[in-house]
This record gives C-alpha cells, structure tokens and sequence, in this order.
C-alpha cells in the first residue's frame, strides 16, 4: 500500500514540470491580418495591415446580405520593411496572426525598389504561407484594403482572394502565387509580369449610387528583377493565348458584311520555337492551338468561322507583341524560350543586359482553331 502511495506521489510531482499552456492565447483575442499593402515614399516603407473579423464574415443561417462588414487597417512607418511592421505591432491591442495571411498588394513605388527584399523579409516569420497571392497598384492602398465585394460582403469575396481565373473580370491576366513570382525573378532569362489590380467604379450601382468593384487592369513587366513597365489589359489580348490556365475568354470574329460572330475558348497553349539565324539573331516561330464553342454566329459556315478566328488571333498576338517591344516587355518570354533551347545564344544577345528583341524577332504566328460545338443550337460542326 505504501508502495502504491508513493508512485502516485512521485506522478503528482513529476506533473509539475510538464509544458504548459499558460502562454497560449485564445483565439477570440487575436487580430488576423488577410491582407498586407506595402508602400515607399519620403525615404522609408509604409504598411497597411488589414484585420478583419472573422465571426462578422462567416457564412451561417444567419448571415445578412447588404450589411456592411467593418474592416480596420492598421498602418505603420519605418526604415526598414521590419520596423514598419514592427510599428504596427506596436499599437494593436491584440497580438497579430499571420497564418491567415493571403494577399500582398505592392504601390508602383515599392515595385521600383524590387520585390526580393519583401519576399525575403515575409518569408522569415513562420506563420506566413508561401502561397500567398501578390498583386501591384497604382491605386491607393487604403482604397483597396477596404474595398469590399457586391452586396457589401467581406473583401475575402473579391477577386483579389482567389486565382481561380473564372472569378476574375480580366479574361487575360492571371492571379500570381509569391512562390511562383520570387522563383521566376531568380531565374536567368525569365522576364516575368505580376498583376496589376485596381477598382472600377463605372460598372456598378448600388441603387443610383456607384460602387467600385477589383479588376485586373494589366500587368507589371520585371527582367532581373528590376520594373521594367507596365502594359495594359488592353494591350495584353494576345497575352491570352499564351496562358494555359485560361478558363475561358471570348473572341469577336469579324464576319462577312460587317457583323461579328463570338467564339468563347478555354485552355489554349501556345509553343515557342526559337531559331538561330546565320547571323546570330534569333527568330522566334509560336503555334498556338484552340478550342472553342460558338456563341454568336449570324450563319456562317464553322469552317469560314474557324478560319477568321485563326486571323484574329494572330493579329491580337501581333499586336501585344510590338507594343512589349516599344515597353521593353517580353510578355510571350521569348527570351527564357530561348535560354532553355540556345543558353550560348542567349548570352551572347543579352550581354551587358540588353533587350534583343526587334520586329523581326517575331517569325510565324501558326494558329489552328477548333470549333467543337455550336452550343443549344445544332448547327454541323465540320
């Protein structure tokens, strides 16, 4: 009996020296930041760190369309990209969590200075994720913080949230994991683009009253690391046909006695063929392949159809193409197409950090299209 006592109390006092969990906090008392916009100006960084509240956003029973939901910002200043958020810390009431961070939004003026140092600095806190979505500006970032989605619901019901590309207003440019951006900038060769969102405020209306809605308004060019320019949506239709991961974009086709039918497509590839000439230029040949499904046709036979399409594609590509020359922006990657296949020639061409690219860079533009239905209406698809 004494024996069995006396294990009991050795258990008893051995308890005493587990871990505890006295310094754990619970989760009602913390402030979790979604969403990060990161400035520079007058010499030092600039912080906008957005907290939301999530038992105000979660969808229930009782959730009530139209009732606005309270977004707080909190901003801070420093030399450095550490100390700004540091300064931040230092004014919430509750301590801040970052494992639910999902979204980065750089000003034009932080993009001029390079994106390694923020990746760089994020990255060391544990409780960021590496798949954290990054977009540029030239808006304000307080504007776009606490921009929220139609029925006045939570910014976490906006396009800056999600790459899913069927969500997004901008049938041409793609959302962007921080990843994917950092891997692309440490890559020889690889002049990448990050997206560049904004806030439309003609499109909706509340009522009478106007609201502003995300859109992807076009794209930030980096080469190296460093900004290049900046191409518009508009500008970046033939970017298009390049991205795989389209879901879906639409196609006006010009058609015989000035109408014009529409061709929705999803998923198309394009492949890039360098070719080294006798002289040491290359020659980049692209042959893109899509497939499609007629949305408006005023009675045009599939194959006349197809073959307009196939024009129009070429001309949109053409045309994004010479407007990246005039920017100093490869939007196709031309030249990482020409890293992997000819890395000497490459080198050659872009010592000293020179833009090779000209208007003869550009050979042929081989597009086959591939109507495959017709839609509800049954008319022969040949």
């Amino acid at each position: 009996m004494r024996l069995l006592i006396g294990k009991m109390l050795v258990c008893l006092l051995s308890l005493g020296f587990l871990a505890s969990c006295a310094n754990s906090r619970d989760i009602q008392n913390l402030a979790y930041v979604t969403a990060l916009g990161i400035d520079y100006e007058n010499g030092e960084y600039k912080t906008y760190v957005q907290v939301l509240n999530f038992s105000n956003i979660a969808r229930s029973e009782n959730t009530q369309l139209g009732k606005k939901v309270p977004i707080w910002i909190g901003t801070g200043h420093g030399d450095t990209l550490a100390l700004a958020l540091g300064d931040t810390n230092a004014t919430s009431q509750f301590p801040l969590f970052w494992g639910h961070l999902k979204t980065v939004v750089l000003s034009e003026n932080m993009l001029r200075r390079g994106g390694k140092e923020t990746y760089g600095t994020l990255n060391r806190h544990y409780e960021v994720r590496y798949n954290v979505l990054v977009f540029g500006t030239k808006e304000k970032l307080e504007d776009i913080l606490t921009q929220r989605s139609i029925f006045n619901l939570s910014p976490l019901d906006t396009i800056m949230y999600t790459s899913v590309q069927n969500r997004s207003q901008s049938p041409y440019v793609i959302s962007s994991y921080g990843n994917r951006l950092i891997a692309n900038m440490n890559e020889p060769g690889n002049s990448f683009y990050m997206p560049s969102i904004t806030i439309n405020k003609e499109t909706w209306l509340e009522d009478k009253a106007k609201r502003g809605m995300f859109q992807m308004d076009g794209a930030f060019f980096f080469d190296k690391g460093k900004l290049v320019n900046w191409m518009s949506v508009e500008e970046l239709k033939g970017l298009r046909w390049a991205t795989e991961k389209i879901v879906k974009t639409l196609l006006q086709v010009p058609l015989e006695d000035g109408n014009k039918g529409a061709i929705q497509f999803s998923h198309p590839t394009m492949r890039v063929i360098p070719k080294v000439q006798s002289n040491g230029d290359a020659v980049f040949d692209l042959k893109v392949t899509a497939k499609g499904t007629v949305r408006e046709s005023f009675n045009t036979h599939i194959p006349n159809m197809e073959k307009k399409a196939e024009q129009a594609i070429e001309q949109e590509i053409r045309e994004t193409f010479l407007v990246g020359l005039v920017k100093h922006c490869d939007p196709f990657q031309l030249e990482e197409a020409l890293y992997r296949k000819h890395p000497d020639t490459f080198h050659k061409l872009t010592k000293g950090g020179f833009f090779f690219l000209t208007k003869q860079s550009l050979g042929r533009v081989q597009v086959n299209v591939k109507i495959t239905s017709t839609g509800k209406y049954k008319e022969i698809v040949k």
